[in-house]
């Protein structure tokens, strides 16, 4: 059989005009156009599996004479395949004319296959769909006649559908890499900024705690961190639930046609190596556009925290994106373009995806061995509850021997992140207990310790859930029963009706107390130690009040936290103002008038005296006390409401009583320094953190 003299079709081209294809001879051994008619419906009723499939054969018969146009598929409503070589319900008459058409298919299928690989920059799926259309009808007898009785034939058809594949394994390939979508870069970069989780980037959270390092001065006008990131969650990413088309779906039809073919053909392990390689790199390439790098663990341990905290940020986000917008695309895509195998499916979705997966793995896994440290928590949390929330679904998307090996390894790090939570708390527990800086805070206001640990455990409650669920097999509670300052059965009933973080955070905070009270000690005005732990559990009470702390802990604990504040304050008035209260105290000298001259001059000593000293004791808590701060501003005002109710009263009534004793004489005004609303003005300066006014009115 001699070849045709026109070329195969070109790219961008058609194989010639209308439906014609490839002009290619009838063979000699058919003749007459009765036979060649009867010839040809014979193949398509024997070979066509489906209507379509009868009509790609009759227009590839067309293609190769006219006079087979005038053949309807209408006449084969229920087409059967039978073997290639015969029809097994044929008369003996009609097997040498069957026969005879049916290799005179095969020559123009092997002829037209041929042809197209003589011109391999050509591409029949960038031709007219006609020149498709046959191509794959071609390939379709082909692989039929692999199951000839004839060696010659059968070896011939190898040939061709081996010639075949490789066009096709080029073509899938090309099709795949041309429409493939790309991720939104831009778009989901926009998304990534916006979605900023509320985390330890919002706290004072310097790595140790120095009083003289700045810290944050929150004064409770902004938003809270679980604000911060309940506000974060309502934003949510936008790509979180969408499926993408990983390929356009104009060409999902022709990737089918092609992987169905290569099915039939025996090249399925080719059909998987192709397909997998291209899928595979084309899921590196959609995390390197989400931000999640391929690092190994030494490499994430070199990774400065500001640099770390951003790729963990990435991470959280990335796997979300990945398995409910690429995973779940991709198993939609694995489905459509290899449904001609259950088997061949799964394989090539795990393989595919295992990059992806291992990339995924491997930076959780990096993190969950890190070293520990209380501002990695947060992250930590984030990352958890992430894979937590998308193991159920990718248990959806992998199953069978293929999806379990998937599935185990992540329930692993889920384990391991977990551990790395309940190993950073513990680790933080020991930071409270033997944290041991020396250097007092000056004014006795609030150190930057106890900023930090309740802004760090107002973090931790947004994570509530989890880490009660962490924490409920971990010894949470083991607490000691010295963390409420009372044994009662009272308080044996609280702990018992907390949560199990309720517990750890009760834990925590009896840690961060017992600290402050030692550090109560560097102070050697008794004073200022209960000033400094007034200012500390009033700041520890309302951080608890204003955040969901108070619900985990209730009002027992806030109750016994009223009552050491009240309590210091007793003990203040108690040490700062006893000694100035004593010398207002009247100790019988009687009134102005009584008594002998000398009886009278002797008392007047003794008051002049008393005047005296309570000016200097008023005087020096005055200079230091208006240098203290009390940031409160009720607190402070109570405290200055009771002062002036012990001192004021007192003041007024000494004055009232015995001021004529020093009022007549010279000089009076050195030991009558205030009169009562002067000495109320000064007690106002209290508490302020500067120096007290020189400008108040003194008595002349």
């Amino acid at each position: 059989m001699s070849a045709p003299s026109s070329p195969p079709p070109q790219r961008g081209r058609g194989a010639g005009e209308g439906g014609g294809g490839l002009p290619v001879p009838v063979p000699a051994a058919v003749v007459g156009d009765d036979k060649v008619l009867a010839a040809a419906q014979h193949i398509v009723k024997s070979l066509a599996t489906s209507k379509n499939a009868a009509d790609d054969m009759i227009r590839i018969l067309s293609g190769f004479d006219h006079r087979l146009s005038s053949i309807t598929s209408d006449l084969f409503p229920s087409p059967s395949p039978a073997p290639a070589d015969s029809d097994p319900d044929a008369s003996p008459d009609q097997e040498a004319p069957d026969a005879a058409a049916s290799l005179a298919a095969f020559d123009a299928a092997e002829q037209l296959i041929h042809l197209w690989d003589t011109t391999p920059e050509a591409l029949v799926f960038e031709a007219p769909e006609d020149d498709a259309a046959h191509y794959l009808a071609a390939v379709d007898v082909a692989v039929d006649h692999l199951a000839s009785s004839s060696p010659a034939v059968s070896g011939r058809a190898g040939v061709a559908v081996q010639l075949a594949m490789a066009r096709l394994e080029d073509e899938l390939r090309h099709l795949m890499l041309r429409h493939a979508v790309p991720l939104d870069a831009s778009g989901l970069f926009c998304s990534l900024r916006r979605l900023s989780l509320g985390s330890m980037d919002d706290l004072d959270t310097s790595s140790e705690f120095d009083p003289a390092t700045p810290h944050s001065q929150d004064g409770g006008g902004g938003a809270g961190p679980d604000t911060a990131r309940s506000a974060s969650i309502a934003g949510n990413n936008p790509f979180d639930d969408q499926v993408f088309d990983l390929v356009h779906p104009e060409a999902v039809d022709e990737l089918h046609a092609i992987a169905d073919r290569m099915v039939r053909a025996g090249y399925a392990s080719e059909l998987a190596q192709v397909y997998c390689t291209i899928r595979r790199d084309l899921l590196d390439e959609c995390l390197n556009v989400l931000g999640v790098e391929r690092l190994s663990i030494d490499e994430v341990q070199r990774v400065e925290w500001k640099h770390l905290n951003d790729k963990m940020k990435k991470w959280v986000h990335g796997v979300k994106t990945v398995v409910r917008s690429l995973l779940t695309g991709e198993r939609r895509l694995c489905d459509q373009v290899l449904a001609a195998s259950d088997e061949l499916r799964d394989e090539c979705f795990v393989e595919s995806t295992k990059g992806c997966i291992m990339q995924i793995r491997n930076f959780g896994d990096a993190v969950a061995v890190c070293t520990r440290s209380p501002e990695k928590l947060s992250r930590i949390l984030d990352m958890y509850e992430a894979l937590a929330e998308v193991i159920p679904e990718l248990k959806e998307l992998f199953f069978g021997s293929y999806g379990d090996d998937v599935i185990h390894d992540l329930e692993g790090v889920l384990e391991r992140l977990g551990d790395a939570v309940k190993g950073t708390l513990l680790e933080f527990g020991k930071v409270l207990q033997q944290e041991s800086s020396r250097r007092p805070m000056m004014a006795g206001e609030i150190h930057p310790m106890t900023r930090y640990v309740m802004n760090y455990l107002r973090l931790l409650v947004v994570y509530s859930d989890t880490l009660d669920t962490l924490l409920d097999d971990s010894g949470a509670g083991d607490v000691d029963h010295n963390a409420l300052h009372n044994g009662t059965d009272e308080d044996e009933e609280y702990l018992k009706s907390l949560t199990p973080l309720g517990r750890r955070m009760v834990k925590l905070i009896s840690y961060l107390e017992s600290n402050l009270d030692e550090k109560s000690k560097l102070y050697e005005d008794a004073a200022l130690q209960c000033i400094f732990s007034m200012n500390n559990t009033l700041y520890i009470v309302q951080k608890v009040k204003d955040s969901e702390l108070g619900r985990i802990l209730g009002d027992h604990w806030i109750r016994r936290r009223r009552g050491k504040i009240r309590q210091n304050s007793k003990s203040y008035l108690r040490v700062s103002w006893t000694r100035v209260l004593s010398y207002l105290r009247d100790d019988g000298h009687g009134s102005s008038g009584s008594g002998s001259f000398g009886s009278s001059g002797s008392s007047s000593s003794r008051i002049k005296e008393k005047f005296k000293n309570f000016n200097l004791a008023f005087d020096e808590i005055y200079r230091s006390q208006t240098l203290w701060k009390v940031p409160d501003p009720q607190l402070r005002e109570e405290l200055k409401i009771s002062i002036s109710e012990n001192v004021i009263p007192a003041y007024r009534a000494f004055t009232g009583r015995y001021g004529s004793l020093v009022d007549s004489g010279r000089n009076s005004g050195k030991y009558i320094k205030y009169n009562p609303e002067d000495l109320e003005n000064h007690l106002s300066d209290l508490f302020e953190g500067s120096p007290g006014s020189a400008n108040h009115s003194r008595r002349r």
